[in-house]
């Protein structure tokens, strides 16, 4: 069985879309090879990797990247967890099926919660 190419693209590549490559690979990977992007590449979300840590899923290997590093990937599907990604998704990355499926960003509520 040919597994399917998923893409989770956000902002940053920082947190929301670690997170759901990480989730995918932990409960899918043996149907689907998830990777995440960004528009622009930010970094790896420490905070993230902690949380996902604590349940269990080690996103540690991953690493924050920008999507034109994925033009080989023959994508199936194309998530984008933001609206800024929405709005701003690279032309190569429409010719995968496109759905958005937004989020709030993490660090942005918790800099909210902290104030």
């Amino acid at each position: 069985m040919t597994k399917k190419n998923v893409l989770f693209l956000c902002t940053g590549n920082s947190c929301r879309s670690q997170m759901a490559e990480g989730w995918v690979r932990h409960f899918h990977g043996d149907t689907i090879e998830a990777y995440s992007a960004g528009i622009e590449a930010h970094g790896m979300n420490s905070n993230a990797m902690q949380v996902m840590k604590e349940v269990g899923v080690d996103i540690s290997d991953q690493s924050s990247k920008l999507a034109g590093s994925l033009t080989d990937v023959p994508l199936d599907l194309v998530i984008t967890v933001c609206g800024h990604a929405d709005e701003n998704c690279p032309t190569f990355l429409t010719k995968a099926k496109l759905v958005h499926i937004g989020f709030d960003d993490p660090p942005k509520l918790a800099k909210e919660a902290a104030s």
